[in-house]
């Protein structure tokens, strides 16, 4: 007689089976009980102030109407964009920044997994002998038995969205992961800018430092042969060697700098810093414009030229609303813990709902190995589960409220980054603000001291005054000079810092878009 009547009854069932599963899982996710996210009204104005001021010092270039500003169009200087591929290629921090999002890639790929049953094959044997002494008929038979089987086990029917929201919250994970690297990477690319410049003016006021060093020698052998010959008193030559061994401890003091400056650079860039990439303040052959190079005077150190060539950094178009802030990746990053948070609430309030899981598997099992896939040897088993939360002594109520305080606690995060990014911005165009007239003063008194050093030495010549105006004048020139080097370094740090605290970018987005890529 054929086996198949007995056989279709069995694949009607499995089918029948089958189709109740895959209806359960077309269902399964249908329904989330996360709160809908709407991003928060931000809590700062809606302009920045000081935005709508002139350009700044002069050469200063307005930034673009359109598009992001990325770092390779924001550094102009060649030898920086090099040094700053260098140090995104090589600096630790931004590789373990890196390996934090492979990480949340594969966290957000095992949660994703649960969305899906795992199936699998397994196959067994069995072969059993049985003692005499337990068998009634005296004898020791021997049983085996064989299967092979596909199916999965324990595999939950998201119905009120719980596994889909662990998955949206590790998928906000992700994205907050993403953003904290391109937050090192922005800041790596201010503070190699910042310690290239940093290096460049250190450089440049140990420059200053030797060539005042060399003149006041010249000139303390001057007032030394002059007091040989009588015309010059002691105190004239002691006051002489003073500015002499001032210098020299300032020569000393920049060298240190200097070389702490190099060691600096090099840490950023994750490896030696070529020669070639230095700027030319730490290059002992650069050459120096002098301010004063057309004075007479030996006394007087010409000054290094505060022209930088560094990164021709853009200034702030007016008006900027507040909205760019978004853009920062922190602010970001803090937005993307908030919606994690809300889809944290959504699991934690579908435990207060029945869970389905599902069992099942199809196979075929046979006394013998020969006859494991003949017909009529066909099995198959499907077990759902259902769990129904009755009384958890407030477990699921103490969950939900650790989700919705952690959702709390992310909207004050968000809130406090987006009121400290508008602080950095709004100190930083206070800055800009009074820079240029800040250089043009310094550069005033610059020339001012020049022109009182020149005068107090032609009346110490003529005999009119002692030697005591000429040292004041000098130590007054000498610190005009380096305070100019130091403001021309605040200038360009400032464009560094406004770059920075914009998050790369100065172009607002849809205020709906959340996905914007910043510019570094």
């Amino acid at each position: 007689m054929s086996r198949t009547p007995l056989i279709a009854p069995r694949r009607t069932v499995v089918r029948a089976t089958a189709a109740s599963a895959l209806a359960l899982l077309a269902l399964a996710g249908c329904t989330s009980l996360a709160p809908d996210y709407a991003r928060p009204m931000l809590p700062v104005p809606a302009t920045l102030n000081g935005t709508n001021g002139p350009n700044g010092p002069e050469g200063t270039a307005l930034a673009p109407e359109t598009g992001p500003m990325g770092w390779q169009e924001f550094l102009q200087e060649p030898r920086l964009r090099e040094l700053v591929a260098l140090a995104l290629q090589n600096n630790r921090d931004l590789r373990v920044a890196v390996l934090a999002i492979e990480k949340a890639r594969a966290q957000y790929g095992v949660e994703q997994s649960n969305r899906f049953p795992a199936v699998g094959a397994t196959a067994a044997g069995n072969r059993t002998r049985t003692a005499d002494d337990l068998n009634t008929s005296g004898r020791s038979p021997t049983s085996s038995q064989y299967s092979a089987q596909l199916g999965f086990s324990s595999y939950e029917i998201d119905f009120f969205g719980r596994v889909k929201n662990l998955n949206e919250a590790a998928l906000q994970e992700f994205l907050r992961t993403t953003e904290n690297r391109r937050s090192v990477q922005l800041s790596l690319v201010a503070e190699v800018a910042n310690a290239w410049l940093t290096l460049d003016a250190d450089g440049r006021r140990l420059q200053l430092a030797q060539d005042t060093l060399r003149s006041r020698q010249k000139s303390y052998e001057l007032t030394e042969r002059s007091h040989a010959l009588g015309a010059a008193s002691g105190l004239t030559l002691t006051q002489a060697q003073t500015t002499v061994d001032t210098a020299r401890a300032d020569v000393a003091a920049f060298t240190s700098q200097v070389a702490r400056d190099r060691n600096a650079l090099a840490l950023l860039a994750g490896a030696p810093v070529p020669a070639a990439l230095l700027p030319d303040g730490a290059n002992p052959g650069a050459t120096a414009s002098p301010a004063q190079a057309a004075s007479a005077s030996a006394s007087v150190a010409p000054a290094p030229s505060l022209a930088t060539p560094a990164a021709t950094l853009l200034a702030v178009p007016g008006d900027l609303p507040s909205s760019v802030l978004l853009n920062r990746p922190d602010v970001r990053a803090a937005e993307y813990t908030l919606r994690g948070a809300y889809a944290s609430i959504g699991a934690a309030r579908a435990a207060f709902f029945p869970s389905i899981t599902l069992t099942a598997s199809a196979g075929t099992a046979s006394n013998a190995l020969s006859g494991l896939f003949d017909g009529g040897n066909g099995t198959w088993s499907f077990a759902p589960q259902i769990r129904l939360p009755i009384f958890d002594a407030g477990r699921n109520r103490a969950n939900l409220q650790i989700a919705e305080t952690a959702r709390d606690t992310a909207l004050a995060q968000y809130d406090k980054a987006v009121q400290t990014a508008f602080r950095e911005v709004a100190d930083a165009l206070a800055e800009r603000a009074t820079l240029a007239e800040r250089l043009q003063a310094q550069q005033s008194l610059q020339a001012a001291t020049l022109k009182a050093l020149q005068l107090s030495e032609a009346r110490y010549r003529l005999g009119a005054d002692s030697y005591l105006p000429v040292l004041d004048a000098q130590r007054a020139l000498y610190s005009a000079q380096q305070t100019l080097i130091g403001l021309a370094l605040a200038e360009q740090a400032n464009r560094i810092t406004l770059y920075k605290v914009l998050g790369g970018r100065w172009i607002d987005t849809t205020p709906g878009d959340s996905t914007a890529t910043p510019g570094p």
